[in-house]
């Protein structure tokens, strides 16, 4: 099944589609503004690492609760009410004039990413009930490849309509894409079973944690899910920007175009790799990712050679999130997808909060290019892991 076949197949996932389009390009259009903010307002390369890890955190603490209402109540009301949430935070970003209210904005970015989290829970929910086998793998790559190009465009324009009309003005039109996204995910009818769970919250969230207790083999996806977090690398390119391209090129318009050109390459690695790339040979590709961030690290004093080497960076990152991510929905019981797919957000989550802390923390302690690398070896790490489990799933 290709991609125009599944939108042919199947309208809702065409309509959520386009919803899915629009409310990302909202996401990523904001994060160039906020991180110009924070260079704009004198902060610490530590202080920039802690309000990125803000748009992690949430999934963390909240995924347990989280699971628990997505299997328990109704979908389409759940996911306007997230969206509404969004809305509302993006606007209070417009009261934030300096580096004394940096809590402040740390706390809008946290809501914000709460409902944002919850959304992408319920979405990644809701596709592993409409569709199966290798539908469900493309409708995931779909998702993924939406998300990149999300990515690179909010970004790149992002980025450029910063530097030409300033941080407030981005906040207020990001603010717009959020109403339009309510409006057509409002317009979208769709048919799932509602749960019929009669238990209280709190035993829907200790349910989920015996069900995954009881099957190994989704706690050992779930890690290897995890590893994509090791490329959470937004705290690092704003560094980059900050440190070392800024007699270059403007701060924004170099974050814009980095994350631009990785997301690029995130939009086209599965169109090239997806055909070759299955369960059986994916610690290759783990491997290959692992080199391509320690190339990276080589070449990032350069920032025009370093694009180069970010797009061969984004290259398996769509790839290796979308398969393994469609691991998990397979090996999953349908009563439990909402909080299984939670608690993997909450451990991925949590592994891009703690990657994030880790570069604002080593800055102090090692250069940029050492750090790049011991993310690439990891990756390396993650490829012998998964050749070690290979065998059960």
């Amino acid at each position: 099944m290709n991609y125009v076949e599944l939108f042919k197949t199947h309208k809702v996932v065409r309509d959520l589609s386009f919803v899915q389009l629009i409310a990302y390009f909202g996401a990523w259009f904001s994060n160039v503004a906020i991180y110009t903010l924070l260079v704009q307002i004198g902060s610490t390369e530590l202080a920039i690492s802690v309000v990125t890890a803000m748009h992690f955190l949430p999934a963390v603490l909240i995924a347990p609760l989280s699971g628990a209402i997505i299997d328990r109540f109704k979908i389409k009301p759940l996911m306007l009410t997230l969206i509404a949430t969004e809305f509302i935070m993006t606007l209070l970003f417009l009261t934030i004039d300096s580096k004394d209210e940096i809590l402040l904005l740390m706390i809008f970015i946290f809501i914000r990413m709460s409902a944002a989290s919850m959304f992408f829970s319920t979405e990644m929910s809701l596709l592993a009930k409409l569709l199966k086998g290798p539908a469900l793998q493309k409708a995931n790559e779909l998702h993924s490849i939406i998300w990149s190009f999300s990515y690179a465009a909010g970004m790149a324009i992002s980025g450029i309509v910063v530097n030409i009309v300033g941080v407030k003005t981005a906040f207020i039109i990001d603010s717009l894409f959020f109403v339009c996204a309510f409006i057509l995910f409002y317009s979208i009818n769709f048919d799932v079973k509602v749960s019929n769970h009669s238990e209280k919250i709190l035993s829907l969230i200790k349910g989920g944690f015996y069900y995954l207790k009881n099957n190994k083999i989704i706690l050992h996806l779930i890690l290897l899910h995890s590893s994509v977090g090791l490329t959470t690398f937004d705290a690092l390119i704003t560094i980059l920007a900050k440190n070392e391209y800024a007699l270059i090129i403007a701060v924004p318009l170099s974050i814009g175009i980095s994350n631009a050109i990785r997301a690029v390459a995130l939009m086209i690695g599965p169109l090239i790799l997806s055909k070759y790339v299955n369960k059986h040979n994916l610690h290759y590709l783990l491997f290959f990712q692992g080199v391509t961030i320690i190339f990276w690290s080589l070449v990032q004093e350069s920032f025009y050679i370093s694009l180069v080497a970010l797009f061969f960076v984004g290259l398996s990152t769509t790839t290796l999130w979308s398969l393994t991510y469609a691991l998990i929905q397979e090996k999953t019981d349908e009563k439990y997808l909402g909080r299984v797919i939670s608690y993997n957000d909450m451990i991925f989550m949590l592994v891009c909060t703690l990657i994030t802390l880790f570069i604002g923390l080593m800055t102090t302690l090692a250069t940029l290019d050492i750090i790049t690398a011991i993310l690439g070896l990891g990756f390396i790490i993650f490829a012998y892991y998964y050749s070690r489990i290979l065998k059960w799933i």
